[in-house]
């Protein structure tokens, strides 16, 4: 089936109803007139396109070029004499792009179970846990495997791809919801970032099922997110696009979460340490390749084995878990499911030389806190080193939320390049290392990243635990001159190991 070609008049109508339109000025255009795409790209522009003007760093070259390809009209915040198309002026074009990329797709997550996560940290983890087990569910049923779009990986059942944004942008986030639902995946697990909530990435989008893993601080900063607070507020916006919520009665500020689930409809919960969690785990044992532990699901006990180290990964499944009884899926097939999972760059595990190395995406304090323990727990003894960084630009709080993690759970520190964008490595460490300092732990700067896992790897003793934090399974590095290709961070604990990834 193809897509829907609406007038634009129709979509005119849409940003009418939803207060939008910042000029009631009457229009010199043809409102029958059907439009053939809807694109905020001069790039992807064809005849009969309405092209969108979005963007801090628009050029009006953009709106030219998008009209000599075809382009019969645009929507923006302002108007730009020198194009000669009508103006659809609109008061906020973010929300306007939401409204407009939902119409021109045909609302597809309206014929689709879309599984919407957020929380600061986990959600790439639960988001393939929950594929994991929905594919073998639907296998089961001779269906098609779901569709995913995740930090990791874009998956929409037409295309396969490394991801570029965790959420992509509105125009993006309605094309692979509809090739999910030409394709017949049933469901899309989607991971929702706090930008996405806040700037309406997600507008129009239904949700069966809303999941808020956790709160932390991160991407606190001049752009991103001023403070905790609108972090915070713009997470809890993923229940306004939901019919049910799920909660983890751990997290903090549980109580503000839960009442804002509430308000959207029906909430389910789950936890560890709350007995009045409906998810309930318990009973957790460290197993060779992973953990293994017991919940309360769908009213009763069951078992169950996560296949990734790292007892923190529990919630994760927990999470998993309670959108699974939500949709019904039964218990069996839910542990099967789970224990066959695989996470790309997540608690990886290498061993060689007599040195155990773990490649993780801990990119956050709340996470490498998480990391670092769960390593201390299930090495008991082993001296702890970890090779990190922190991004350049943005996330500022992520520097003294991982220097203080790695302070105080790390034996030995190596800070090295995690995307620096803008900003020198080298500064960038060095305010780091402010935060380590207090805890008297040895700490160097190494800014080749490949070199800072060379040297890790080889100056450790014997039993020693390496943990290579933050880049997890990705193969470019975000520098002052856009991104590059770089070794991901499994290849370089193989290369300097000498020996293949355990199964």
């Amino acid at each position: 089936m193809d897509r829907p070609r609406l007038p634009l008049g129709e979509y005119v109508q849409i940003l009418l109803k939803n207060g939008l339109l910042a000029d009631n000025t009457p229009l010199s255009t043809d409102f029958t007139r059907r439009v053939e795409a809807v694109t905020c790209d001069s790039r992807g522009a064809v005849p009969g396109s309405l092209f969108l003007c979005k963007g801090a760093a628009f050029k009006e070259e953009y709106l030219l070029e998008a009209l000599g390809r075809g382009a019969f009209a645009y929507v923006s915040e302002r108007a730009y004499p020198a194009a000669p198309a009508p103006c659809i002026r609109v008061a906020d074009i973010r929300a306007a792009m939401g409204l407009l990329a939902d119409a021109a797709w045909g609302h597809p997550s309206g014929s689709l179970g879309v599984v919407g996560i957020t929380g600061t940290k986990g959600k790439t983890t639960t988001a393939y846990f929950l594929k994991s087990i929905l594919d073998l569910w639907r296998e089961e049923q001779g269906l098609h495997p779901v569709g995913l779009l995740s930090t990791i990986l874009t998956d929409d059942g037409a295309q396969r791809k490394p991801a570029t944004l965790t959420t992509p942008e509105p125009l993006d986030l309605q094309r692979h919801l509809w090739n999910a639902k030409e394709a017949g995946c049933g469901y899309v697990v989607m991971e929702c970032s706090s930008q996405a909530l806040k700037y309406g990435r997600m507008t129009g989008v239904e949700l069966e099922a809303a999941v808020f893993l956790n709160l932390g601080e991160d991407h606190i900063s001049p752009h991103e997110h001023p403070t905790l607070e609108d972090y915070f507020q713009s997470k809890l916006r993923i229940f306004e696009h939901s019919r049910r919520g799920i909660v983890n009665l751990d997290s903090d500020r549980a109580p503000e979460i839960l009442a804002a689930a509430k308000a959207s409809g029906e909430v389910l919960t789950y936890g560890i340490n709350d007995p009045k969690a409906e998810i309930l785990g318990k009973n957790l044992s460290k197993m060779d390749k992973g953990v293994a532990f017991t919940a309360r699901y769908a009213g009763s006990w069951a078992d169950f084995t996560i296949p990734l180290a790292g007892s923190f990964n529990l919630s994760n499944a927990l999470a998993a878990l309670a959108v699974c009884q939500t949709l019904r899926v039964p218990a069996e097939t839910a542990a099967k499911g789970l224990a066959r999972a695989r996470v790309p760059g997540r608690m990886e595990t290498y061993s060689g030389r007599g040195k155990t190395v773990i490649v993780d995406y801990a990119h956050n304090g709340m996470a490498l806190s998480a990391l670092l323990q769960a390593v201390r727990g299930d090495y008991p003894g082993a001296p702890v080193w970890v090779v990190f960084g922190c991004t350049g630009g943005k996330g500022l709080d992520r520097r003294e939320g991982m220097g203080r993690a790695a302070g105080e759970y790390a034996d030995h520190i190596i800070l090295t390049e995690d995307d620096p964008g803008p900003e020198e490595v080298e500064a960038i460490c060095a305010e780091i290392g402010t935060y380590i300092a207090p805890f008297g732990k040895p700490w160097a700067v190494i800014p080749d990243r490949e070199e800072a896992i060379r040297a890790a790897i080889e100056s450790t003793p014997e039993r020693a635990v390496v943990v290579l934090a933050g880049k997890g399974s990705e193969m470019e590095q975000k520098r002052k001159n856009g991104p590059e290709p770089c070794v991901p961070d499994g290849m370089l604990a193989e290369k300097y190991l000498k020996v293949k990834k355990e199964k």
